[in-house]
């Protein structure tokens, strides 16, 4: 197998992807973030089970993907979903003295996130998921 394309490309793909998200945000830097990123997806993680997890981080580019399963503990208690209020409150709570995420993070990152995805592959992947992870990403599938 030739090497793949995507991990020749990781590092600038994650800049792009974390600039797109600045811009949305009108943050100053990439440290706030970095921070918000990574609290959507964390966010996400806690409400969904471990195969849900892995079948959509296998959707997200390399360095995206690896920074979704960054720190993650597969035996913490799942939460539910609930409204988009208190899980963008639930964003705010990673590194919460230090946290600048917007009130609506997750549909900051989620607008930003499906512009940097294989679209046919996340498709696919999210036409067999629950309704709450296609709220939560705002997908909306193609054959709608």
């Amino acid at each position: 197998m030739p090497f793949p394309i995507e991990y020749a490309t990781a590092t600038q793909d994650f800049y792009n992807f974390m600039d797109d998200v600045k811009h949305k945000a009108d943050f100053h830097s990439f440290h706030v973030t970095y921070t918000m990123v990574q609290g959507v997806f964390q966010t996400f993680r806690s409400r969904v089970t471990v195969d849900e997890a892995l079948k959509f981080a296998n959707c997200l580019p390399v360095a995206l993907r690896a920074l979704f399963v960054k720190d993650w503990d597969v035996n913490q208690v799942q939460k539910e979903f609930e409204s988009f209020e208190i899980m963008n409150e639930d964003v705010k709570s990673l590194r919460s003295d230090h946290n600048f995420s917007r009130d609506n993070a997750i549909e900051i990152v989620s607008s930003v996130l499906l512009n940097h995805v294989e679209q046919v592959y996340f498709s696919k992947m999210m036409d067999n998921m629950s309704d709450e992870i296609k709220l939560f990403w705002n997908y909306k599938s193609p054959n709608i």
